[in-house]
C-alpha cells in the first residue's frame, strides 16, 4: 500500500529525523516548514507560514498525504498566546488538507509539559506521581499542548481521522538552531570548556543530579511514530515515548565529560545556569570556530541554554512509563549514552564542534 507523509515542521529535530526515518522506510515524504531543507534525500520540500492559511492552502494544492505528522511549535511571550498561535497552526493544516482529502491519520509530537505545565507553570502546583503515565489527566491549567490535542480531535471527529499523540522527554537529536536542544548545546559547552579550561559544571539542580530520569532519543520517537500510524491497534491512542533506560545526572555528566575529554568538575548542590556560565562567551565561541573551520560561528544558533537550564534545574523527580506502547508490540530501544555519543560523533563530523 503506498504511503504518503506530510511532516510540517522537518527542519526541527523531530521532524528532520522522521523525515529521514520516512524515507529510509520506502514513504513518499513532504516536509514543511517556513524554511525546509533542501538536502533531505527524497524529501519535497514545501515552504509555508502555518499562520497564513491562504498561503498554506496553495503550498498544499498538490500535496495528498494520507499522514500528517505534526512535529512543530511556536514558542510565544505568555501562555495565553502559546494557545492562540501554536492551536491555529494545527487548526490551519488539518483545514487546508481537508480539501484535498486521502488523510487517514495525523500524529501529533507533544510533550512532558503535559504532565508538568506550561513554561509559566511549570513544575508547579500539583502534580501527578511519577512515574508519568498515559491515563493520567490533565493539569487544571491552561496549556498549548492540550489546545493542539484539541485541534486535532476535533478534525478526526469531523473527518473520520485516526489519530495517535506522543509525549517524549527532553529529546536527544541533529538540529541546528532549534529552540529546544539539550544535546548540542552541551557538546557546544563540553567544546568550550576543553578549549578554554572552564570547569564542566553541572548547571543543575541537586535533585536531577540525584534522581533518576529519562530521555528520548529522536530517532526511537520517529520509530514509534512510523509504528503508530500504521497500527490498528494504536489508533486514538496517546503515548510517551522514552528511550527505555533510566539514569542519574551523576552517572551520565562523567559520561559526557568522558567523551570529551574532560574531567567533570565536582558538583556542591548549587544551580549555577547554563545561561550564567555562557553570558558573553559568544566571542569565545566565534575565535573558536574560526580557528577549526567550523560551520557555524553564532552562538545562539547552537546553544539553548534555558531550556538546558529548565529541564536540568527542575525540582523534581521526572520517570515517564512505557507500559502503553510495550503491550501494544512496541519494543524499541535505545541507550542513552550512546543516544548522546552518536550525536557527538555527527557534530564533529560535520564540523559543528571541534
Amino acid at each position: 500500500m503506498s504511503r504518503t507523509a506530510l511532516v510540517a515542521g522537518v527542519s526541527g529535530i523531530v521532524g528532520n529525523t522522521l523525515a529521514q526515518h520516512l524515507v529510509a522506510e520506502g514513504w513518499s515524504v513532504a516536509g514543511l516548514a517556513r524554511r525546509p531543507p533542501a538536502d533531505l534525500p527524497g524529501v519535497t520540500p514545501v515552504s509555508a507560514d502555518l499562520l497564513d492559511p491562504d498561503g498554506l492552502a496553495d503550498a498544499l494544492a498538490d500535496i495528498r498525504p494520507t499522514h500528517v505528522f505534526i512535529t512543530t511549535w511556536l514558542r510565544q511571550a505568555t501562555e495565553a498566546e502559546n494557545i492562540r498561535v501554536n492551536g491555529a497552526m494545527v487548526r490551519n493544516l488539518l483545514d487546508a488538507l481537508r480539501a484535498n482529502g486521502g488523510v487517514e491519520h495525523v500524529a501529533l509530537v507533544t510533550g512532558l509539559k503535559h504532565y508538568l505545565g506550561p513554561f509559566e507553570a511549570y513544575g508547579q502546583g500539583t502534580l501527578p506521581a511519577t512515574p508519568f503515565r498515559e491515563t493520567q489527566g490533565r493539569l487544571d491549567v491552561e496549556n498549548f499542548y492540550y489546545a493542539q490535542e484539541d485541534a486535532v480531535f476535533a478534525a478526526a471527529a469531523r473527518d473520520g481521522l485516526g489519530w495517535s499523540v506522543h509525549r517524549p522527554h527532553t529529546i536527544i537529536g541533529y538540529a541546528l538552531g532549534n529552540a529546544m536542544n539539550m544535546g548540542v548545546t552541551l557538546a557546544v559547552y563540553a567544546s568550550l570548556c576543553r578549549e578554554t579550561g572552564r570547569p564542566f559544571r553541572f548547571p543543575g539542580s541537586a535533585v536531577q543530579w540525584n534522581g533518576l530520569t529519562d530521555m528520548t532519543d529522536a530517532r526511537i520517537l520517529a520509530r514509534q511514530l512510523a509504528w503508530a500510524a500504521t497500527t490498528p491497534a494504536a489508533r486514538d491512542e496517546a503515548f510517551n515515548i522514552v528511550n527505555g533506560d533510566v539514569f542519574r545526572w551523576s552517572w551520565m555528566w562523567g559520561r559526557i565529560a568522558e567523551w570529551f575529554g574532560l574531567e567533570p568538575a565536582p558538583f556542591d548542590g548549587t544551580i549555577l545556569p547554563l545561561e550564567r556560565q555562557l553570558e558573553g562567551a559568544e566571542p569565545l565561541w566565534a575565535e573558536l570556530a574560526a580557528r577549526h573551520g567550523l560551520q557555524e560561528s553564532d552562538l545562539g544558533r547552537l546553544a539553548s541554554a534555558w531550556h538546558t537550564d529548565a529541564d536540568l534545574g527542575r525540582p523534581i523527580e521526572v520517570i515517564t512509563d512505557m507500559s502503553k506502547s510495550r503491550r501494544l508490540g512496541f519494543l524499541d530501544y535505545q541507550a542513552t549514552d550512546a543516544a548522546f555519543f552518536d550525536l557527538f560523533a555527527r557534530l564533529r563530523a560535520e564540523r559543528v564542534i571541534p
